[in-house]
């Protein structure tokens, strides 16, 4: 008798809605290559707004000059910090260093930046001539024998007015270094994080800012006792601001330093470029510039700096000796976003310190052997 033949139910295909990538596999791609070109976009326009913004100043009779920054190196090479803008005249007749660009505020995000320019640096006798990027920020390493101190140097361009700068050399036996972050670490800021930077970027000036108790006292300490270490001062703002934030840590009583600034604007890769990956970067050229120094990193916990410590002491834990985090209050932490609660990346013989303000800091840096006790300490 003949088999009737099998029948298969069909497979039913499942419901549901699938991805643009399921459903076009080349899809992904696009939206990667659009996203490429829209922040290709964006930089490029960033450069014609410069370069029309740069034009219309000359046209007006603006003055090339350069803001000059602190910088730091060994006896072998010197970081040269520092940005190319255009201003007026009667500034330049008045105001010299960083204090070219004495405004505060908003206003510090109005300076006019000449991009790719020739910069001169003068030191001592010798005489160098450097490029800024598009954004007119002058980063360049110089090559230059100079016994440790600190040291002057001038920076000029197009001819203009030379602009003198401090630069600290660290000695080669020098075996300890500070950095710290600025935001909740050496200021108080009491502002929820979105409107943090706005706040204190657009509005603020120095003088309305808040310094951390006891942080002044604690820098100061750690200057005395690690004479002629490098205090380098971290941070995720902008290169407008950095004769504002140089005026507070001075009327603050802060160690002269070094900042380390960023640029906020588009690059080839981002919209914006990214302030945690800044810090990581900093980080990791400190120590490949410093490959004998052990760094004393402060931040605070109200989100990244624990992370950013932690993952750069599991790297380079020869380079790292403590990590001192200050502990945002409540209400700061609320203000701030929360607490980073990340797990601490290990890192062998790196001491953890914790504490709610420089004088907890500084007792907990005394107990490791970190900076000599205090009788304020036991108070």
């Amino acid at each position: 008798m003949p088999q009737e033949p099998e029948t298969t139910t069909p497979r039913r295909r499942r419901l549901g809605r699938r991805t643009a990538p399921e459903r076009y596999p080349d899809a992904q791609d696009l939206l990667s290559e659009a996203r490429e070109q829209a922040t290709n976009i964006a930089y490029r326009v960033e450069e014609r707004v410069h370069a029309w913004r740069e034009s219309r100043a000359r046209r007006r009779n603006f003055m090339p000059t350069v803001v000059a920054s602190t910088g730091y190196g060994t006896t072998s090479w010197i970081r040269v910090l520092g940005r190319a803008v255009m201003t007026r005249e009667r500034i330049l007749d008045r105001l010299t260093g960083e204090d070219v660009l004495n405004v505060r505020g908003w206003r510090s995000f109005l300076s006019i930046p000449i991009a790719d320019a020739v910069v001169t640096v003068r030191i001592g006798d010798a005489e160098v001539q450097v490029t800024a990027d598009h954004g007119g920020v002058v980063d360049v390493a110089v090559d230059i024998d100079l016994p440790p101190g600190w040291h002057t140097i001038e920076l000029s361009t197009e001819g203009s007015k030379p602009q003198t700068a401090q630069v600290h050399v660290v000695a080669d036996e020098q075996r300890i270094g500070i950095v710290s972050d600025i935001d909740d670490t050496v200021m108080v800021t009491a502002l929820p994080r979105p409107m943090l930077a706005a706040w204190n970027t657009f509005v603020l000036d120095e003088h309305a800012r808040t310094p951390t108790p006891g942080m002044a006292v604690l820098y100061e300490r750690l200057h005395r006792q690690y004479r002629g270490a490098a205090f380098l001062y971290l941070s995720t703002g902008a290169w407008n601001v950095a004769p504002t934030l140089r005026r507070f840590l001075s009327s603050n009583l802060y160690p002269h330093g070094p900042l380390l600034l960023t640029d906020w604007g588009p690059t080839h890769e981002r919209w914006f470029r990214s302030g945690m990956q800044h810090k990581v970067d900093s980080l990791r050229r400190l120590a490949e510039e410093f490959p004998h120094v052990k760094w004393i990193l402060i931040g605070d916990d109200g989100q990244h700096d624990p992370a950013i410590y932690g993952e750069f002491a599991r790297r380079y834990p020869q380079n790292v000796a403590a990590v001192c985090i200050r502990e945002l209050s409540v209400s700061e932490a609320v203000l701030a976003g929360g607490l980073d609660r990340e797990p601490r990346p290990q890192a062998n013989g790196v001491q953890w310190i914790t504490g709610p303000d420089g004088r907890g800091l500084a007792v907990q840096l005394a107990g490791a052997g970190l900076l000599d006790p205090d009788p304020g300490d036991r108070a």
